[in-house]
């Protein structure tokens, strides 16, 4: 495998960061500043100017729609492979992707809409998701069941005549708080009595479909993400039309597992760009701080935490990176160990290296003086966002177990 950046990708990297020193870096405090004069307003809940500000440039740069690749809808959309070290510069900056209309959960959606939905569903959510006109939400994960076994689920999808009425409870509905999102992709039970997992079906609901209720927002270490957000959103009696379901009855787990290939990759190239992030600040305040009449760099606790997040960073990138050529040549069925591996290994790099950024800059880590504080709640709850770690170590050992099962029979 030859993981050498093509000329067409260097020529993206060069153009991205660019972008990032001309219009992301210098916007990141104002960023800040526009939430916080919405929040003493009366509501975080408001679409930033500077975002959208931000995407015309990046459209006519032709910085956009770059994560769906193999799409007539979206030809400017790049392999995974080619997406990657680009993902990873997103990544830098925790609201960025947006700028680019790469940000999740949009992108496993418009990908779901992309490879299940029909015609019609994509005339009508699909494409204004492209143009970046809308935002929507996937709801999955429930507050009374263990969702990190998806059959868990207790949402109900019950057909009524030519419509469907959805009732239950979800949580964690990344970016519903924005006034924005106009589409919940939602994942329920439709028949009971199926095989388990044939049970589950995934269904198109408006955002602003009568019985659908927000009932709060969901604080990740304090921090409320705003205008995206996390949210626990009600469905009661909710009525739909039974069209609305992607690919039919039955295919929710299917369609979740290819749903999550993406998204868990996505995740992971942007991990992997905060961990670069926060070994830069980790650098940079070793050599202007001094104590015990050395500087940090000087000290050799500092240079092996520095050395180590160096070797992470590389060995997360280059599984990152075969777990995307496996994607792109042979399919994320067959790169599902590859998938698994990594969304373990790079939140927990990304996170092991902003926790020594944080204890390098000591108290001025914890505050809001940098990223740092905002970049570890972020990161650590990519453990267990889109499957905890336990369950992918479980997806691997499986794997590895029938494999040597299988040499063994022979």
């Amino acid at each position: 495998m030859d993981f050498d950046y093509t000329p067409k990708v260097k020529e993206f990297q060069q153009r991205l960061l660019a972008f990032f020193d001309a219009n992301i870096y210098p916007n990141e405090q104002r960023f800040d500043q526009e939430v916080e004069a919405n929040r003493r307003a009366g509501s975080a809940w408001i679409p930033t100017q500077v975002i959208e500000e931000l995407k015309p440039k990046a459209r006519a740069a032709g910085l956009w729609n770059l994560f769906l690749p193999r799409s007539k809808r979206a030809p400017e959309g790049l392999s995974n492979l080619e997406y990657a070290p680009l993902c990873e510069i997103m990544g830098r900056v925790w609201w960025a992707p947006e700028v680019f209309n790469c940000s999740a959960p949009d992108t496993g959606n418009m990908e779901t809409l992309e490879r299940y939905g029909s015609e019609a569903q994509k005339d009508a959510w699909l494409e204004p998701l492209l143009r970046g006109e809308m935002r929507s939400a996937f709801l999955m994960t429930e507050p009374a069941v263990a969702s990190s076994d998806a059959t868990n689920i207790q949402c109900r999808i019950e057909r009524d005549g030519d419509d469907c009425v959805i009732n239950g409870t979800k949580w964690w509905s990344s970016g519903a708080g924005d006034p924005r999102c106009k589409l919940y992709i939602v994942m329920g039970k439709t028949d009971l009595d199926a095989p388990r997992h044939r049970q589950q079906s995934m269904i198109l609901v408006p955002a602003d479909a009568p019985g659908v209720t927000v009932k709060r927002f969901l604080p990740v270490f304090g921090y409320d993400d705003a205008p995206h957000g996390h949210m626990e959103i009600e469905l009661k009696n909710v009525r739909v039309p039974a069209g609305n379901i992607l690919l039919g009855e039955g295919r929710g787990f299917e369609i979740a597992q290819g749903r999550l290939g993406p998204g868990r990759i996505h995740h992971c190239m942007r991990s992997i760009g905060a961990a670069e992030r926060a070994l830069e600040y980790m650098v940079k305040r070793s050599l202007n701080r001094v104590a015990f009449g050395r500087t940090l760099s000087e000290q050799g606790v500092w240079r092996e935490r520095i050395a180590e997040s160096r070797i992470m960073i590389e060995q997360a990138r280059l599984l990152t990176l075969k777990a995307a050529h496996m994607m792109d040549t042979v399919g994320n069925k067959v790169a599902q160990g590859e998938i698994a591996m990594i969304k373990v290994v790079a939140p927990n790099v990304s996170t092991k290296v902003i926790d020594w950024a944080i204890q390098m800059h000591g108290g001025a880590g914890v505050s809001d003086d940098f990223p740092l504080a905002l970049m570890y709640a972020q990161q650590r709850t990519l453990r267990f966002a889109d499957g905890p770690d336990e369950v992918h170590r479980n997806s691997i050992a499986k794997l590895e177990i029938a494999r040597h099962a299988t040499v063994r029979s022979n």
